[in-house]
C-alpha cells in the first residue's frame, strides 16, 4: 500500500490566510450588505503599470506571427530577462552573472521548490514571527525547525548568537509581518555567521522596493554573500504581478557545499522539473525594469506608502505601539488592552468592517500583535483609518 507524505499530519489544521477567508465569509453571509475594508491579505489594489501592459500586448501580438512566435522557454529564464535583472542590480553596485539569475513564478513557489537542493537533516532557522510558509514548507518535507523568537526588545530584528545550530536560515528584510528591516551591521553577522558554520542564508528581498531609509535592497549588497547566500524576489508587490506571477532567485556561482554548485544544482532541478515562464510574461516583467517601468511602478509604490502614512498617524494619534510601514508595505501594531491577536481581529471585523491579520498566525511571538497591509484602495484605507482611530480611543 502506497504510503502518503506523513509531515503532512504535522501541520496546523488551516492555513493563516484560509482561516481568516472563512470568518469573512461568514460575516459576509450574516450581514450580506456589508462593505468590509480588507487591509488583511497582501494583495495589491492598483492595476499593473502602462509599460508592462504594452510590453504584454506587444507580446501576444509576437505570438500571433510565425515569425516572432515562442514556444518553449529557456527552463532558467529568458536571457532578455536574465541580463535586465543583472543590469538592475549593478545599479545598486552588486554584480552579477545573466546565468546566477532564475527567472520563476513568484518567491512563494521558489520558497517551497528550493528545499529540493537541501537534505532533510538540515536544520531550518526561522525568525519568528513569520510568514507561515517557511515554516509549513519544511514541516512538509519533513525538516527539523528551529524557532528564534523576536519581539519589541530587539524590534523584531534578532542577531545571530555562537550557541545556534542551523544550516539553513531564512531572513526576509524587510519583513513580512512586522515590517522591520536590518541594517548593514546586522546582515553583516548573520552573513559572518553563515559563512563561518557552512550555513545557507535563504534571503527574502520581496518587499525592497518599499525601502525608503540607508537599508540594504539587496543581501549581495554585503561582502561574503555570494558564498553563503540565495535570494528570492518577486514583482508582485513591487509591481503588482500577485495575478500575473513573475519573480526571479539570484544563486551566485560561489555558493558551494560539499564540493557542489548549488548554482548548477539549481540549473539541473529547473531543466528537470519545469518547462520555463511563458514568453508573455517574461516580457511584461523585462519592461518593469526599464527606466519608464521603474517610474512608474513607484508611482503605485507611493500610494501604498501614503496608505501606510494614513496608518501610522492614526496609530500615533491612539497611542498604539507599532513596527513597519515606513521600509515595509505591512504595518505591526500592538492589540490594545492586552487582547489576543483572534479576539483583536473579530472585534474589528464585528464592530467596525475592518479586516487584518491575527499576529498569532505568524507564531508564538506574533500574540498580542496585529498586521495591516497597506496595499488597499487610498479612500478604503482612509475611512477604515477612522474607523479604527474611534475604536482605539473607545478603548482608552
Amino acid at each position: 500500500m502506497l504510503t502518503p507524505n506523513l509531515s503532512y499530519a504535522n501541520l496546523k489544521e488551516s492555513y493563516l490566510f484560509h482561516h481568516i477567508a472563512g470568518k469573512t465569509e461568514a460575516y459576509l453571509c450574516a450581514h450580506p450588505d456589508a462593505h468590509l475594508f480588507r487591509m488583511g491579505i497582501g494583495d495589491v489594489s492598483l492595476p499593473l503599470a502602462p509599460a508592462v501592459i504594452q510590453a504584454l500586448h506587444r507580446a501576444v501580438d509576437d505570438q500571433g506571427e510565425k515569425d516572432s512566435f515562442h514556444g518553449y522557454m529557456p527552463e532558467c529564464g529568458a536571457p532578455f530577462l536574465r541580463e535586465a535583472i543583472a543590469a538592475f542590480y549593478l545599479k545598486r553596485n552588486v554584480q552579477l552573472a545573466a546565468d546566477e539569475v532564475f527567472v520563476s513564478s513568484g518567491a512563494s513557489d521558489e520558497l517551497g521548490d528550493l528545499l529540493d537542493l537541501f537534505d532533510r537533516k538540515n536544520r531550518a532557522l526561522i525568525m519568528e514571527p513569520a510568514y507561515p510558509a517557511y515554516v509549513d514548507a519544511n514541516i512538509m518535507a519533513g525538516r527539523e525547525i528551529l524557532h528564534l523568537p523576536s519581539g519589541p526588545d530587539n524590534h523584531f530584528l534578532p542577531l545571530p548568537e555562537d550557541s545556534l545550530q542551523a544550516d539553513l536560515i531564512y531572513i526576509c528584510s524587510p519583513n513580512n509581518p512586522t515590517g522591520a528591516a536590518y541594517n548593514r551591521d546586522q546582515l553583516s553577522r548573520w552573513v559572518q555567521w553563515a559563512n563561518e558554520r557552512g550555513a545557507v542564508i535563504l534571503f527574502d528581498a520581496a518587499y525592497e522596493a518599499f525601502i525608503e531609509e540607508d537599508l540594504p535592497h539587496s543581501i549581495f549588497e554585503i561582502p561574503g554573500a555570494r558564498t553563503c547566500a540565495i535570494e528570492i524576489c518577486s514583482l508582485s508587490k513591487t509591481a503588482g504581478f500577485t495575478g500575473t506571477r513573475l519573480g526571479y532567485t539570484v544563486i551566485p556561482k560561489d555558493l558551494e557545499r560539499s564540493g557542489l554548485s548549488l548554482n548548477a544544482m539549481w540549473v539541473r532541478n529547473r531543466t528537470t522539473k519545469t518547462n520555463g515562464i511563458s514568453y508573455i510574461l517574461q516580457r511584461g516583467g523585462a519592461a518593469v525594469f526599464t527606466e519608464e517601468g521603474q517610474r512608474q511602478i513607484h508611482e503605485n509604490i507611493r500610494i501604498y506608502k501614503e496608505n501606510a502614512r494614513v496608518l501610522m498617524t492614526t496609530l500615533d494619534e491612539a497611542g498604539i505601539r507599532y513596527w513597519g510601514g515606513r521600509n515595509a508595505p505591512y504595518i505591526w501594531m500592538e492589540c490594545p488592552d492586552g487582547q489576543s491577536s483572534w479576539a483583536f481581529f473579530d472585534r474589528l471585523l464585528n464592530e467596525i468592517q475592518v479586516i487584518g491579520t491575527p499576529g498569532e498566525g505568524f507564531g508564538s511571538c506574533g500574540e498580542g500583535f496585529f498586521r495591516f497591509s497597506t496595499f488597499g484602495d487610498p479612500g478604503d484605507t482612509r475611512e477604515a483609518a477612522a474607523r479604527l482611530l474611534q475604536l482605539l480611543k473607545q478603548s482608552h
